[in-house]
């Protein structure tokens, strides 16, 4: 089992994933969400992060995780608190003995689409034939797990 995450701290999507490249079998997907609460409460945002993700680890024990490596933003502010919600991902994946491998969104989006510069909307709709879906995964923070998780499966 594979699990993709899409580090954020309003929003972290992710991802449960089995099969292979070619018949790949989704266990579950989406995306926790944070009560939003003042800058000064970011601990309690990480706490809830925490709390939620090992729930799911916990319940589907994945062996090997892709998580979305941070990207240069103008707004530090973002970066800094995003990249404490990475941390304490990455430490909960460790504890439960994941193997972790880190992917920028670039390749993320190279991968998936074909194209590095991919939009939301185009990553969305390759997931969706991917995995022969009827509708897009939504939100595009659950389709991009979706597509780190297909990352990680082998080729057959």
């Amino acid at each position: 089992m594979i699990i993709g995450i899409d580090p954020g701290t309003a929003t972290v999507g992710f991802s449960f994933i089995s099969g292979s490249k070619q018949t790949p079998v989704i266990h579950d997907f989406g995306v926790l969400t944070t009560t939003p609460r003042p800058k000064e409460q970011m601990p309690d945002r990480l706490l809830e992060i925490a709390t939620d993700l090992e729930g799911l680890i916990k319940k589907h024990r994945p062996q090997k995780a892709i998580v979305e490596q941070l990207f240069a933003s103008r707004n530090i502010t973002t970066v800094i608190s995003v990249a404490q919600a990475r941390g304490v991902i990455v430490y909960l994946l460790r504890k439960h003995g994941v193997e972790i491998a880190s992917l920028t969104p670039h390749e993320i989006k190279q991968a998936v689409t074909g194209f590095g510069r991919a939009d939301k909307k185009q990553m969305q709709i390759m997931v969706q034939k991917i995995f022969k879906l009827d509708t897009l995964p939504k939100p595009d923070d659950a389709a991009d797990a979706l597509g780190m998780g297909w990352i990680g499966l082998p080729l057959t």
